[in-house]
């Protein structure tokens, strides 16, 4: 059998000593790592969906992403449990479809890890901006401040990394829970749920008395609803960037992921159905930064206010910390590898985690950042970065899903002898839904003009990664644990890996 084209360098004999992470996570801190990613999704942004589909349709397009999630991470626990290494979508792509294959795919995963806590820690700003009332050209002083704090704190090591998130997950979930029952006893469904419509020109018109119809726009505006849905669920995929953090990778991960999600199809179920069967109703809650707090409003009152949104804050901060982590571990992999320059995956000598790549990816962030603030102006600048860079992050989140669960396919395919400790009960059909309702919610992205910014600026990342990987990247390849693993398998005949 000819050897593999990918054309790998000899490294210095401590490379990979100097790239070293510490093992430390069982089940439940990884549990807590995926739950934290998304909890701030149901803190905000996922009810800008309300108005493109009304409550029934925002409630559909919520349960098609469930059943796209429950497919997508089903094939990731297999996935991980056979192929036990931090490069996560990207070590599945290699492994399937060859370098290319797994540098497109990390790619993808990189706008959405990048970006994502950009968007979380310009809402956390404009939360503590209203709490300490402080002007809003000051607002880029808070990126800076969270992003310093919650670097460092995933630079001092994994052990402390994943006791915060493991806090902050059961307090975010705890604040949630609080307003579950708070909204029970006041919960009006019909009078606030149902108070959209939709005018004589098709557009929504708010219904004074409520009452109006589960799907006021048809099935399309539930299929219009499904990029915003995504936000119940987006980064529950992060878990498999922890296996080498992982006592028992190819046992935790997939026990680890599976619960999380479950736990997040109970929250978002929550929380969609009660935020908006209080005051203000589904119309205005469309249309709010701070939903969660619009419902604190209604049931405890607005002379709490203050206190209500540093409580609201927790989810916020849930998020931002483990998607940092995510960041990290994310772009550590495909520097080990030499898909990005190697120097990005060296360790903390003393803490072993990726500091540089941490460094970095949050530079990339608050730079694209500070160039929105200042090329758009104050106001512009922040309704870009929780608008364009939100649409960006979903876009990036679309394409990764949809190369994950080919990569899954092909395995499955290819890889008849892979020797896999976890196996998906949905099977080939679980990936195959996948890449059907990504590709709608792509579509439906297109359609919408303000996705489509975020789109084409996804685009403008790839071509440059593109560029960087054709030019250099693919002359420097390592072979890191992902790539001996994906020439290992073809070399031993378990499947042809496409090079």
């Amino acid at each position: 059998m000819s050897p593999p084209r990918a054309p790998y360098q000899t490294v210095a004999p401590d490379y990979f000593a100097r790239r070293g992470l510490r093992r430390y996570a069982g089940v439940f801190s990884l549990w807590a790592l995926g739950v934290g990613g998304v909890i701030s999704g149901h803190y905000s942004g996922w009810n800008l969906g309300l108005m493109a589909g009304g409550w029934g349709g925002y409630a559909l397009a919520a349960c098609i992403i469930a059943v796209m999630y429950l497919g997508l991470v089903f094939s990731i626990a297999e996935m991980a449990a056979a192929l036990p290494h931090t490069g996560g979508a990207y070590s599945f792509a290699r492994t399937a479809m060859g370098p290319w294959g797994g540098f497109v795919t990390g790619l993808c995963e990189n706008v959405e890890y990048v970006l994502t806590p950009a968007v979380i820690v310009s809402f956390l700003a404009t939360y503590l901006a209203a709490v300490f009332e402080t002007a809003p050209e000051w607002l880029p002083a808070y990126w800076v401040a969270g992003y310093a704090v919650f670097v460092a704190l995933n630079v001092r090591g994994v052990e402390l990394s994943f006791k915060v998130t493991v806090v902050v997950t059961l307090a975010a979930l705890a604040c949630l829970a609080l307003f579950w029952i708070s909204a029970l006893p006041v919960a009006a469904f019909g009078r606030y749920a149902l108070d959209i419509g939709a005018g004589a020109d098709g557009s929504p018109v708010e219904l004074g008395r409520g009452g109006g119809p589960l799907l006021p726009f048809g099935l399309h505006g539930a299929l219009a609803a499904l990029p915003f849905a995504v936000w119940l669920f987006l980064a529950i995929e992060q878990l498999p960037l922890a296996a080498e953090e992982s006592l028992e990778p190819s046992r935790d991960v997939p026990r680890g992921i599976v619960a999380g999600l479950l736990t997040l199809f109970i929250s978002a179920g929550l929380t969609v159905w009660l935020n908006p069967s209080v005051a203000p109703g589904s119309f205005q809650l469309a249309g709010s930064g701070e939903p969660l707090l619009d419902g604190f409003r209604a049931t405890f009152g607005s002379g709490l206010a203050s206190l209500l949104a540093l409580i609201a804050c927790i989810g916020l901060v849930a998020s931002f910390h483990t998607i940092l982590f995510a960041q990290g571990r994310q772009i550590y992999s495909l520097s080990r590898a030499g898909y990005f320059p190697r120097f990005l995956s060296i360790t903390h000598a003393r803490h072993k985690t990726p500091h540089i790549a941490l460094l970095a990816g949050s530079a990339v962030a608050l730079t694209i950042m500070f160039a929105l603030w200042f090329g758009m102006g104050a106001e512009g600048g922040v309704a870009v970065i929780q608008g364009m860079l939100l649409n960006m992050a979903v876009a990036g989140a679309m394409l990764s899903y949809l190369l994950q669960a080919v990569s899954f396919l092909v395995m499955r395919a290819r890889l008849p002898g892979l020797a896999r400790p976890y196996r998906s009960p949905l099977g080939a059909a679980g990936a195959a839904v996948t890449i059907v309702i990504a590709s709608v919610t792509l579509i439906y992205q297109l359609l919408d003009p303000v996705f489509v910014s975020g789109v084409l600026g996804v685009g403008a990342w790839f071509a440059l990664g593109v560029t960087w990987f054709a030019l250099v990247g693919r002359h420097r390849l390592v072979l890191s644990p992902e790539e001996a693993f994906a020439t290992k398998a073809r070399a031993a005949g378990e499947g042809s890996v496409v090079d």
